[in-house]
């Protein structure tokens, strides 16, 4: 009934409405006795459990009572005053101690009220003993019983309620962490497609955008002289659009890119070579070595786009005569190698990724390869080419298959 005491939930609210019941009861019967036996000061008995019945009555309808414990307690002490009146007049009022066990108990501190309700139930003893002139162990059974009823009562409801609040924040707790995990779960999930489609976009649109931008330069070169070479430069041109464009479609669908629609990684690769070499200044060949066997989709797809991505890179920065494309099956492994008689560069010197310049190619090719437990190794020196070579195991690991899927 103050800020201290739980929240009454339904059942605690049913057993309170109860008790008032019990109290209005009591009280009537105890005024309701006095003026049918005629008792002597029948009025004043009458009017005393009148008073206490308002003042009872008053706790739970006074806002302040609820909101403040020294009220409570100024409430608790006027309701006990006119018991104890009432009990000197009537001995009717000894059964009124047991409701009163309860408010003691809900609203006194421990310390304080098993104090209080061992008092009052010696009150009532007492009473009692001296309304009937003799003492009797039988008159303190029913008294000192309907505190121990009452002492347990509430000792076990607030077990009970201890434990419902200790298993309601569990509950929260775990919807939180459920909440948490599924925050997380969708953070992870917003990460990896970002990779996947940045990874993607380098292999195929920049890689493609790239390769149109050095066609398309190469046939302003062959303006005006040579009009037929800039005409082939343009088809190579317009067709590599095509193709990204197809590339563009598939990746944002996650399907198989379109190098690989009916047909092998080998078939794949041996055309990434020509379609490469018949649009720029390159010579790339393929070779097989090996028995080829079945791979996952995911080993396909990211196998191809190293090859695209190592090519691309020759190309565009290696000045190289030649490229060749090798694809080693091996016991339970598949090597891809990438090497040409270029430029070369010095690998450790190699900057981060940048937004101007690139330099995505390497890291996004060893993030294919490790997500699908395969390996990606780099050796070049300034001024004697460079070769990759990127190894995967025949099967894919179950947790990681679906992270390198194009």
């Amino acid at each position: 009934m103050n800020a201290s005491t739980p929240v009454l939930t339904p059942t605690a609210r049913a057993l309170a409405w109860c008790l008032h019941l019990l109290t209005a009861g009591l009280l009537a019967l105890a005024g309701g006795r006095a003026v049918a036996d005629g008792r002597p000061h029948a009025a004043a008995v009458v009017a005393v459990a009148a008073a206490c019945a308002l003042a009872y009555a008053a706790g739970p309808l006074l806002p302040r009572v609820h909101r403040s414990r020294r009220a409570a307690l100024w409430w608790l002490a006027a309701v006990v005053a006119l018991w104890l009146v009432l009990l000197g007049l009537s001995a009717d009022a000894v059964w009124m101690a047991f409701p009163l066990y309860f408010l003691q108990l809900h609203l006194l501190r421990p310390r304080a009220a098993l104090p209080a309700v061992a008092t009052t139930a010696l009150a009532a003893i007492t009473a009692y003993a001296v309304h009937q002139g003799s003492f009797a162990p039988a008159m303190a059974i029913g008294p000192a019983l309907g505190a121990a009823v009452a002492v347990a009562v509430m000792w076990g409801y607030e077990a009970l309620y201890r434990e419902s609040e200790r298993r309601r924040r569990l509950i929260e707790e775990l919807t939180a962490t459920r909440a948490e995990l599924a925050r997380a779960e969708h953070t992870a999930g917003v990460l990896a497609e970002r990779e996947r489609l940045a990874g993607e976009i380098h292999d195929t649109l920049a890689q493609g955008l790239s390769s149109i931008q050095l066609l398309l330069r190469a046939a302003e070169r062959a303006l005006p002289a040579r009009p037929d070479t800039a005409a082939r430069h343009v088809t190579a041109a317009r067709q590599a659009a095509v193709d990204n464009l197809a590339e563009a479609r598939r990746f944002v669908a996650a399907l198989t890119p379109p190098a690989l629609d009916g047909g092998t990684l080998a078939d794949a690769l041996e055309r990434l070579c020509a379609t490469t070499s018949a649009r720029h200044r390159l010579a790339a060949r393929f070779e097989l070595t090996g028995d080829p066997a079945a791979l996952p989709t995911a080993h396909e797809v990211a196998l191809l786009r190293v090859a695209q991505s190592a090519l691309a890179n020759t190309v565009r920065h290696a000045d190289a005569d030649s490229s060749e494309i090798t694809l080693r099956y091996v016991g339970d492994q598949v090597t891809l190698g990438v090497v040409d008689d270029g430029a070369g560069f010095d690998p450790g010197a190699l900057s981060g990724p940048d937004a101007e310049s690139g330099g995505f190619g390497l890291t996004a090719m060893r993030a294919r390869m490790h997500a699908l437990g395969g390996t990606l190794t780099v050796a070049s020196t300034p001024g004697r080419g460079t070769a990759l070579s990127a190894r995967l195991p025949l099967t894919a690991p179950r947790a990681s298959a679906h992270e390198a899927r194009a």
